[in-house]
């Protein structure tokens, strides 16, 4: 069957080399070439990887898929100027959503892994766990009730490399690691400056018959610039690694033709956005077997984008400010710092690192171009909404030993304590206030004939309260909480062939107890080239600050009706009068297995996964307010619907990786093919209600927020590389198919999104070992996601919009250059 495959995939080569000649060749994005150029120009295979504490543990042997992407070799052949978009497609089994209309997410792609959560996965930085965002993703997004890390905190000039473990590692970095780990690698270049100039546009055309429209042909500019500088710092080693990075990203709005619809939207599309970066790595011997680190990271992501429309006769309107009605804009403010701090040294042969690791995340909502209504004229038109926040600080250490067992034991163990506090920032007054024909805030014992009306109704309506778009916080709070955490993580290779790895892992946490969890891992080589891998694991994920505390009031539009939804936080009266549980833990179990080739020429790795996950978060469904008891009713009475954080459903997800790769010297030149694909099967196997709920178990979770969570990832996902170098020429093919995704509008008709096919195309060439261009394009043949365009004039898609955002993206095609240069 080997033999076959490198047999055919020979001959697909020979068939495409002399179309290839003519491409003159291509900086590779495939999956082993990265690995391969990374293992010969970073020696990786010197150093230990993510899923493994044993240092002579390399990429190629370990018991666990890894992937091992070259940042710098992807972003300068790519149009992608953010990581998480850059592993979109990259990466076939992560999944990272561009959003619109989704509030905070507009700011924050939600990505996740093998179509688990945002929060399912753990993120670090140089192996130390990375600080969340403060972000929790609500109505429009994909990951809805769920946290996660904002990776684009994170520059892309300040990246080596990125390590993908592809299983489930709780038993041995603790909390979020069902899915996997993404371990970012910072640069540690000692000398020399490295600068990179990027800038792209997006080509608007519509995709069929001018049902998409856009206010310019040309849109979406973006400008990026990157330099990082190496140094030495003294003469044992020690150097200093730091990078400074802009980038500024101008609006792609993509609306429904108004001469063929009548769209509850206007604004659909790319918001705009502006970024500021400062990253340090610094490494500096102390002593002999003494030496400290310190990493610095500081970025600053401003962000405009549009709301729903607010139409003339809208009852959040007032038509003597805005006669033809509004579009809000949610100017987000996220200021995102981190600073860890080490020492590692030598005790009685362990290896031992101290480490301190610090992370702080502040969102706030500045909420322009709007009003609140119930002030009428005299209302502000901008408006400070206030925000949200999380401190995390986790000091640790951990020790490694190898031992002579057998052909070699590695035992590793250590312990982490972790201080976390997220805090609620009350915006202006103004911003979250319902008012009375008086200009007195509202409350419960407002008399009801003081209520601002609209002028005109019939039956009887009420100007909703706070800034539209995004009504503001309107309590300030903190809370907080602390972990202990212990584990123990061994591997013995058994023979020369076989080796076996079992961790296990401790944590305590004061607001809900405690849990335990294991890992067994094992690798046995049949053949030099051919090796079998496999490994079962429990895990767990602790809820987050935010799903326990979180709580707001705010607007939403749902088939084009403006309502108004309290999302109650867990402890509250509204959840428990409902019989909403108090939040537990999640947990799961995982099991993969697979096997590795590698003859030279022909990489093959294939695994399969299966994950089980018990109690997981999610939102529920919208409960109107006649769902509550009188009582609840008569203290809340300016709330449409009520909605829950809750660990409402049990999935289970089974699926495949391949990845393959193939590559041949064609003339003075090198062509690799590389054919990289996930499928991923995700089913919701139980809804977790109370019975109190009985009868409500369609509201608790309906079909609706069902699709939400099975689209967090497309079924398949394959990507297609055809990489050729020849001499200071180079050209990068790639396509991406992304497999149909069907979502579910506010009628409760199926929206299907069909696959489709993105192809990005550059072309490079060297000048000199130290400058370089690129020119390409991305989404050459301007490909959209499935026009909905039946039921845009209802207001049936959650964006608004002609269609929502699915994995594929939503701009177009966009065209670039990029300038690398060093001295």
């Amino acid at each position: 069957m080997i033999i076959l495959i490198e047999s055919s995939l020979k001959i697909i080569i020979m068939r495409i080399k002399y179309i290839s000649i003519f491409f003159l060749g291509a900086t590779t994005l495939s999956y082993a070439q990265q690995v391969k150029d990374t293992l010969k120009e970073s020696k990786i295979d010197e150093v230990a990887i993510t899923g493994s504490r044993n240092k002579k543990r390399t990429v190629v042997n370990t018991p666990v898929p890894i992937d091992i992407i070259d940042i710098k070799q992807v972003s300068q052949s790519t149009g992608q100027v953010e990581i998480n978009q850059l592993l979109q497609f990259s990466a076939p089994s992560f999944n990272s959503n561009k959003q619109s209309g989704s509030d905070g997410a507009d700011a924050v792609d939600p990505a996740t892994l093998r179509g688990l959560g945002p929060d399912q996965t753990l993120l670090l930085l140089n192996g130390k766990r990375y600080h969340q965002s403060s972000l929790i993703n609500l109505f429009g997004t994909k990951g809805r009730g769920n946290t996660g890390y904002d990776m684009n905190t994170i520059p892309i000039g300040a990246i080596k490399r990125v390590e993908v473990l592809r299983d489930g590692a709780s038993a041995q970095y603790g909390s979020d690691a069902i899915a996997g780990v993404i371990n970012v690698i910072l640069n540690d270049r000692n000398n020399g400056f490295e600068g990179n100039l990027f800038t792209g546009m997006n080509l608007f055309k519509s995709p069929g018959n001018n049902d998409v429209v856009s206010d310019h042909k040309v849109d979406g500019t973006t400008f990026d610039f990157s330099g990082n500088l190496g140094t030495k710092i003294g003469s044992k080693g020690g150097f200093g690694n730091f990078t400074v990075e802009f980038i500024n990203k101008d609006y792609a709005i993509r609306n429904a033709n108004p001469d063929l619809y009548t769209a509850p939207r206007q604004r659909f599309g790319d918001a705009k956005a502006q970024n500021i970066y400062f990253f340090g790595n610094i490494e500096l011997p102390l002593s002999d077997g003494l030496k400290f680190y310190s990493r610095q990271g500081f970025s600053h992501r401003n962000t405009k984008a549009y709301a729903w429309t607010r139409t003339p006769d809208a009852d959040g309107n007032i038509p003597e400010v805005y006669p033809t009605g509004f579009n809000p804009i949610e100017d987000t403010s996220i200021t995102d710092f981190t600073f860890d701090n080490g020492l590692k040294f030598k005790v009685a042969d362990w290896d031992v690192d101290v480490y301190n690791a610090f992370g702080n995340n502040r969102f706030t909502y500045q909420i322009d171009n709007t009003i609140n209504a119930t002030l009428g004229i005299k209302s502000p038109t901008s408006f400070n909404a206030g925000g949200h926040s999380l401190l995390q600080n986790t000091t640790g250490f951990n020790a490694v030993k190898q031992f002579k067992v057998l052909e070699g034991l590695n035992v590793a163990f250590g312990s982490e304590f972790r201080y976390e506090k997220f805090n609620i920032i009350k915006g202006e007054e103004a911003s979250y206030a319902m008012y009375d024909i008086n200009g007195n805030v509202v409350t419960k014992d407002t008399p009801q004939n003081l209520w601002v009306t609209v002028p005109g109704s019939d039956p009887l309506r009420y100007r909703p309260g706070g800034s539209q778009g995004f009504p503001g916080y309107s309590i300030d709070f903190g809370k907080s909480r602390n972990n202990f955490a212990a584990y123990v993580d061994t591997e013995l290779d058994v023979t020369k062939n076989w080796m076996i790895s079992i961790a296990g892992r401790f944590e305590n946490y004061n607001d809900f107890g405690s849990t335990l969890n294991g890992k067994f891992a094992t690798r046995y080589a049949i053949t030099p080239q051919f090796a079998f891998r496999g490994s079962v694991s429990t895990g767990f994920r602790a809820p987050s600050l935010a799903q326990k505390y979180y709580s707001q009031q705010f607007t939403n539009f749902q088939g084009g009706q403006l309502v108004t939804i309290q999302l109650a936080s867990n402890d509250s009266k509204l959840a428990s009068s409902l019989g909403i549980p108090q939040l537990k833990q999640e947990t799961s179990v995982n099991g993969s297995a697979g096997f590795t080739f590698n003859t030279g020429k022909l990489t093959a790795t294939v695994d399969g996964y299966y994950i089980r996950v018990k109690d997981r978060i999610v939102l529920t469904g919208y409960f109107a307010q006649a769902d509550l008891p009188a009582e609840v009713q008569a203290e809340n009475p300016f709330i449409d619907q009520v909605q829950f954080f809750s660990n409402a459903i049990d999935t289970k997800t089974k699926g495949v990786d391949l990845i393959l790769s193939y590559s041949e010297n064609i003339g003075s030149g090198k062509l690799t093919a590389t054919l990289a694909g996930n499928y991923n099967d995700m089913e919701i196997t139980k809804i977790n209600t109370s019975e109190q709920l009985a009868g409500k178990e369609d509201i608790y979770l309906s079909e609706r927020e069902k699709a939400f969570i099975l689209a967090s990832a497309p079924k398949t996902k394959v990507n297609l590389n055809l990489n050729y170098k020849l001499s200071k020429f180079n050209v990068n093919l790639q396509m991406v198919r992304f497999d149909k995704v069907t979502l579910i509008g506010y009628d409760g008709t199926e929206q299907l999104y069909n696959p489709k096919v993105t192809t990005d195309l550059s072309f490079g060439y060297e000048f000199c070992k130290n400058l370089n261009l690129t020119l390409g394009s991305k989404n050459l043949f301007n490909r959209y996601p499935t026009l909905q365009t039946t039921q845009v004039s209802s207001g049936n898609t959650e964006s608004g919009g002609i269609f929502d955002p699915v994995q594929m993206g939503f701009a177009g095609r966009q065209v670039f250059a990029r300038l690398n240069f060093k001295f």
